[in-house]
């Protein structure tokens, strides 16, 4: 015997994840210059070349017993404080060393602060669509509930749906802008407006409701204008969850952290309680070399024009084409409207296009698909005469 909802998760991949391993599978069989992925957020661009200087630097000049040691079960203290320190002075937002906590990687982050915030069976955190569909997975596997809300027409969080949603149970939201699937960046009179409205609930239910802000696109934006809110200077009960696989390109090195905000209520008490939970799921002590890269490299991105020529490529040329497209100012995916009602009938035929897309079920969002544009330019190029037979197929017209 073994557990049926372990077995459930570990028979039967994501649909992203299928997809991607699909897609290795068709490209040993056609080429994988002729298989057309855009299933996963794997970041084609390099990672800052600071990264590699600052292994090199480790490796050459750390003794290697201590580069290769135990840390801290919650990270090593220089490399906490390090962070702390680069996040305060780049928000403004007082951060504290000894209330963070580094872990592997978002999914570890999120994990560690559902658990640590789950207080009985029934509690719910809330969420609004479309969202990253291992958010169930990490609520339900903390025993809670996820609740999903619906967005505006501009896939903005809806303040008033959240209002409606608001009860004793919620023991917090998870904010994830910019938005994976959507690209969407939740825009700062929006989120101000739900803090208020955050604020008020918990002095009526006597109990704070916390701000989960999964931040792994953060540093993501590509135009000027748009800006990126960090959480905890506009909300005090806030846990900030954070990887640096992203805007490093360090997806398979799995490092991130959580930081609880010292405005927090009993922030002392919460941070505990996430040492407790990153103990008791055996997420002690993030692997040791690249939480130091991480601190030395935190704030750097990699080549970003990169991803931003990928969007313009890829939005200009499928609205040209006739598809519908949420603009997106940063990740890098871009949400598109499905032709037909069913967005997995959609994928479906893509498919045999050899156009490998997510459909948005998953993501609390039918009718849409993601297309990840983290991919090499030349594969939009190549892929833009398969995505216009697509077009011609359902008949649409710019």
């Amino acid at each position: 015997m073994v557990n049926e909802r372990a077995y459930a998760l570990g028979s039967k991949r994501s649909a992203i994840r299928e997809l991607f391993e699909y897609a290795k599978k068709r490209g040993e069989e056609i080429g994988e210059e002729n298989v057309f992925d855009f299933s996963l957020g794997n970041p084609s661009v390099p990672a800052p070349k600071e990264v590699n200087v600052e292994i090199c630097r480790l490796v050459n000049e750390m003794p290697s017993v201590a580069l290769h040691g135990y840390t801290s079960a919650q990270g090593d203290k220089g490399v906490r404080d390090t962070i702390a320190q680069n996040l305060s002075a780049r928000f403004g937002c007082e951060m504290d060393g000894d209330l963070l906590y580094m872990t592997c990687g978002a999914a570890a982050s999120l994990t560690i602060a559902l658990h640590a915030l789950t207080v009985e069976k029934g509690d719910e955190f809330l969420v609004f669509a479309p969202y990253f569909p291992e958010y169930k997975v990490f609520v339900e596997g903390a025993g809670a509930k996820l609740t999903v809300l619906s967005p505006d027409e501009n896939l903005q969080p809806d303040v008033e749906a959240l209002k409606k949603a608001l009860n004793p149970r919620v023991r917090g939201i998870i904010v994830n802008s910019p938005n994976n699937p959507s690209g969407v960046v939740y825009t700062p009179e929006i989120l101000s407006e739900m803090a208020g409205v955050l604020q008020e609930a918990s002095k009526k239910f006597g109990a704070p409701i916390y701000w989960i802000s999964d931040e792994p696109y953060r540093e993501l934006v590509y135009d000027k204008a748009t800006k990126v809110v960090f959480a905890p200077s506009i909300y005090e009960d806030t846990l900030v969850c954070y990887s640096y696989s992203k805007a490093l390109s360090l997806p398979g090195e799995r490092i991130g952290y959580v930081a609880v905000s010292p405005k927090c209520q009993e922030a002392a008490a919460v941070y505990a309680a996430v040492c407790g939970a990153g103990r008791q799921l055996g997420y002690v002590c993030a692997p040791a070399l690249f939480q130091r890269v991480a601190a030395a490299c935190d704030g750097l991105t990699g080549d970003l024009s990169v991803y931003q020529k990928n969007r313009d490529l890829l939005y200009g040329g499928l609205t040209k084409l006739g598809f519908t497209c949420v603009y997106p100012d940063g990740a890098f995916y871009l949400f598109v409207k499905s032709p037909e009602l069913s967005s997995a009938a959609f994928c479906e035929k893509a498919k045999g296009r050899e156009l490998l897309l997510v459909a948005g079920d998953d993501f609390g969002a039918e009718g849409y698909v993601r297309v990840a544009y983290c991919v090499d330019t030349a594969r939009i190029e190549r892929a833009m005469p398969a995505f216009e037979k697509l077009a011609k197929e359902y008949g649409l017209k710019a």
